[in-house]
């Protein structure tokens, strides 16, 4: 049997503001766009991984009332949330270009623990930690 994660879910507060980011800004590819009733299914995925789906859903019916899908949207809004990664092959360059493209940046990259990162938070508030990979030789040496 194969097992594995397919997809990982973001609450955003508006899913049009939100595909726009993705696929605009951070050059991600429409995977999913469905809607049944209100109901919206809509993933992306990184062009360098197909198998891998970020869902971008908003809270709201069927899965939530009224009062839990605001109390969601503010809590993502603050930045509460764990931040997701995106690995580049070079952060300082990356950051030029994405911050050209009009995403903000709440850290710009820093040398820290022989990588170099930065952070941004898309529209909702979600955070993200932007790493610089590190060679495959020193990665395996650090395990």
């Amino acid at each position: 049997m194969t097992q594995g994660i397919d997809v990982v879910g973001l609450y955003v507060r508006d899913q049009d503001e939100a595909l726009a980011f993705y696929v605009e800004q951070l050059g991600f590819l429409v995977h999913t766009d469905v809607r049944n009733g209100d109901y919206r299914w809509l993933t992306v995925r990184h062009p360098e991984q197909p198998s891998f789906q970020l869902g971008l859903f908003k809270p709201g019916p069927p899965v939530h009332d009224a009062v839990t899908a605001q109390t969601l949207c503010e809590v993502v809004a603050k930045g509460a949330m764990p931040p997701l990664v995106l690995v580049v092959d070079d952060c300082r360059a990356a950051y030029k270009r994405l911050s050209g493209s009009g995403v903000e940046f709440t850290q710009e990259p820093v040398d820290r623990y022989g990588a170099v990162d930065a952070g941004f938070r898309d529209p909702s508030g979600n955070g993200w930690k932007m790493i610089e990979a590190r060679p495959k030789a020193q990665s395996q040496r650090s395990k």
